[in-house]
Parts: C-alpha cells; sequence; structure tokens
C-alpha cells in the first residue's frame, strides 16, 4: 500500500532537508510571543514559571507525536489535508485545508502589522498610515519574489533571519549564566501558584509551542520527508522547550521588574548589556517575526497547490512554473490575500478565528491516526509510537482543555468560513466544469 494520494503527479523538487525542514517548523512555533511572554508569566507564577514552559511542552508532547507518526505516512504535499482526506475523505480534507489557509491567512496579517510597528522603533515615519501601507505592500512583494524564485532562495534567506533571532537570545541566556549564581536559576520548588493564575499561565504559553504544522505542509519537496519531518518535530520542540526554560530564568535573575515590564526581554538584554543590547534585542523580534512570515509564505501557498491537485479549487493554481519548479501562482493569491488583510484593518475581530482552526485542525488530525494506521503502519519507514492509543487520548484532552478558551464568536466565524469554503467549492467547480465539461462530467 502506499501513503501517496491518487491525483496529478506533483511536479515541485525535492530539495529540502533536515535542516530546511527544522527551520520551517521552529520559525513557525517561535515567533513574536516568547519576547513578551516573561513579564505576564512572572507576573502569575513568579519563580515557578520557568516550569510552566516545561510543562506545556509536556503537553503539546502528545499532539506532536501523532503529527510524528502521520508525517511518516506521506510523501505528498499538504501535511493535515492529505491526513484528513486519507482518513476521512476528501471533503474532510478540504475543509481542514480551506479553515487551517484562512487563519493563517489573518496571522500573516497581524504579525504584519506587528512587523511594521516594530521597525517604528527604528523610523517613527513607519507609523504613517501611508508608508505602512506602502511598506506592508514592499514586504508582501519581496516575500512573494524570494519565494517564486525557489526554494533554496526562501529556506536560505529563513537561516539567515533565524540567525538573527536566535543569535541576541543565546548571547542574553549566556551572559545571564555568566553574570548570576547558578543556583538563583533554578525554580524554585517552594514557589506556589494559585489554580486560577496557573490555569491562565499555562494557557497563555501553550501557544508558544504551536505552528509546528506549517512545516508538514510541504512534504513534497522533501528530499526523505517520512524521515526527516518527525525528527524535525523532536528537534524543534526540545529547542524551544529548553530555550523558553533559560530565557525565563535568565528574565528573572536579570530584571527583578520582569512582572511589570511591557518589553520584557528588551529591558532583560538592557540591563545586561546596554543600548547595545536593547537594540541587539529589537532586531531579533523583526528577525522572528520576519522568519515567522517568511515560513508562513513559503508553506501556507501549498495548500492551494494541494487542494488545485485534488480538483477543489482551479487548476491554474496547481500549476508549478516551468523555470523556478514553484507553485507561483498559490503563492501570489496568498501574498495579495494577506496585504489586503494587512492594511484593510477589518481583520482584528477575527483574530480568534486562527485559535480554534488550529484546534480543529489538531482534533481532526489526532482523530485520523487510527485510520490512517490500519491504512499506512506497514509503509516502508513509518515511524511506530509505542503507546500511540495513550498519546492519542493525551492529545485530544490537551485538545479539550484548549476548547475551553474558544469563544462564541470564534465558533459562529468558523461556522460562516466553512459555509464560505463550500460556496467557494461549488462556484470553482461550476467554472471548471464550463471550461471543460467533458473532465467535469468524467
Amino acid at each position: 500500500m502506499t501513503s501517496e494520494m491518487a491525483g496529478p503527479e506533483e511536479r515541485l523538487l525535492r530539495r529540502l532537508a533536515l535542516p530546511g525542514l527544522w527551520l520551517l517548523i521552529i520559525n513557525g512555533m517561535i515567533g513574536a510571543g516568547i519576547f513578551g511572554l516573561p513579564g505576564e508569566l512572572a507576573r502569575l507564577a513568579g519563580p515557578g514559571s520557568v516550569w510552566i514552559f516545561m510543562l506545556c511542552a509536556l503537553m503539546i508532547a502528545p499532539i506532536m507525536l501523532c503529527f510524528m507518526q502521520m508525517a511518516s505516512y506521506f510523501r505528498g504535499t499538504g501535511g493535515p489535508i492529505l491526513y484528513a482526506a486519507s482518513a476521512f475523505g476528501p471533503m474532510a480534507g478540504f475543509q481542514v485545508g480551506w479553515l487551517y489557509y484562512v487563519s493563517r491567512v489573518l496571522s500573516f496579517a497581524a504579525n504584519l502589522n506587528l512587523l511594521l510597528t516594530s521597525l517604528g522603533y527604528f523610523w517613527a515615519g513607519a507609523m504613517d498610515p501611508s508608508v505602512r501601507v506602502a511598506l506592508a505592500f514592499l514586504i508582501c512583494s519581496l516575500m512573494i519574489l524570494n519565494n517564486v524564485l525557489g526554494a533554496r532562495n526562501a529556506i536560505g534567506t529563513l537561516g539567515l533571519l533565524t540567525a538573527f533571532k536566535f543569535l541576541p537570545l543565546i548571547a542574553m541566556v549566556a551572559i545571564g549564566l555568566i553574570q548570576v549564581d547558578i543556583g538563583t536559576l533554578l525554580p524554585r520548588l517552594d514557589h506556589t501558584v494559585g489554580i486560577e493564575d496557573l490555569g491562565g499561565a499555562l494557557f497563555l504559553v501553550i501557544y508558544a509551542y504551536v505552528g509546528f504544522e506549517g512545516g508538514l505542509v510541504p512534504a513534497g519537496e522533501a528530499r526523505n520527508p517520512q524521515r526527516d519531518l518527525p525528527r524535525a518535530l523532536l528537534l524543534g520542540l526540545v529547542v524551544c522547550a529548553l530555550l523558553y526554560a533559560l530565557i525565563q530564568a535568565v528574565a528573572l535573575v536579570s530584571l527583578p521588574s520582569l512582572a511589570t515590564s511591557s518589553r520584557p526581554l528588551v529591558d532583560v538584554a538592557a540591563a545586561q548589556m546596554g543600548d547595545v543590547g536593547a537594540l541587539m534585542m529589537l532586531i531579533a523580534i523583526i528577525a522572528s517575526v520576519g522568519g515567522n512570515l517568511l515560513g508562513a509564505m513559503f508553506s501556507t501557498p501549498r495548500l492551494t497547490y494541494r487542494m488545485a491537485l485534488d480538483g477543489f479549487l482551479p487548476a491554474a493554481l496547481g500549476r508549478v512554473h516551468p523555470r523556478f519548479h514553484t507553485p507561483a501562482r498559490s503563492i501570489i493569491l496568498y501574498g495579495a490575500a494577506c496585504f489586503a488583510f494587512a492594511v484593510s484593518g477589518g481583520f482584528v475581530w477575527l483574530a480568534g478565528l486562527s485559535v480554534f482552526a488550529r484546534i480543529i485542525l489538531y482534533m481532526v488530525c489526532v482523530g485520523a491516526m487510527p485510520r490512517l494506521h490500519r491504512q499506512f503502519g506497514t509503509v516502508a519507514g513509518a515511524m511506530q509510537v509505542a503507546g500511540r492509543r495513550v498519546w492519542m487520548v493525551l492529545a485530544l484532552l490537551v485538545c479539550a482543555a484548549l476548547l475551553w478558551q474558544v469563544t462564541l464568536q470564534s465558533v459562529l466565524v468558523t461556522g460562516g468560513c466553512v459555509v464560505a469554503g463550500l460556496l467557494m467549492l461549488a462556484f470553482s467547480r461550476r467554472v471548471e466544469h464550463r471550461a471543460n465539461p467533458q473532465a467535469a462530467s468524467g
């Protein structure tokens, strides 16, 4: 039995190795959140906040283990789309892909505005409305061009941004470990945290570990996705957990006023290295948001590419550029949609959709595990996770806990997006039928 979905042959080149896949996953997980989390966490949990990062890593681990096993079954582009479609049928795959795509557009738009605001620290003129629109257009255009020109260009740029993000963080941790007594960095077991504060801290931190699923989408461009994607997921989780915990520990010691800081890591770097440290951390924030955006620009267009190959979207979105071997039309569509939402300002009330859509995606994919194991459990290279059913139950429990944060508005908006997706599908198939009635009827 093969783990590939039936359908048109993919024409994307397999150039991504383990480092490239890890870059996509780590930039999906580490965005702007970690630069603001330490202060609020210190307020909620004090010295115990270091343990919160480790606990949340354990909470997200069952979900990631499920995705590791599913990633080992498939070699094609699509990630969650393939998992849902193989287990529950093509329509389930389309709806998962559509919801995830919409949430990624909104998330990109929000992060793009955050990037523009961060640029305002260096250039006050960036806050002017007309300049913001021009900068948004320029950034989207450059990211579109970088991705259209080929996977190597995009991954190379992503690696550079990741270095600019990691180096200041690693420097801050290293200086903190040198300047203070190691014993003071160890979390205090005698510090108690109230149940309400603990719950708030857990819900706050666990979202610093999500976003990894975007790195699964371009499996069709990986040299050995069944082997490398599970490894990249595990490596991403370990790096995030260690880095987050060390950052929180050093921040607690280096900045006594951490709980009241509005720019915690910038203030920590300033306390350690003065204005140079603050500047380095501001650059790290810009690089982190930029890396998150570039990773999304790489992965998300592969969703419409996959849905076009499966016949759910116009065939033009599934075409590959003859020279650069990238889904150029899908990339341009995604970039244009992100720019439109970023400059409209009307996307703010839809922010909850991104969270709810991600939880739905996790629950559908985790629920698909038993069927996928029956179909592909013997595929060559498939990962065998011990205690598979236990991990699945734990993953679903974590997802159920996350649902407590979902508002009624998010549920209604998500329902509206599902309906919109069905209408778009009907329109797309009608257009395709008119363009090619013989193929449509066949």
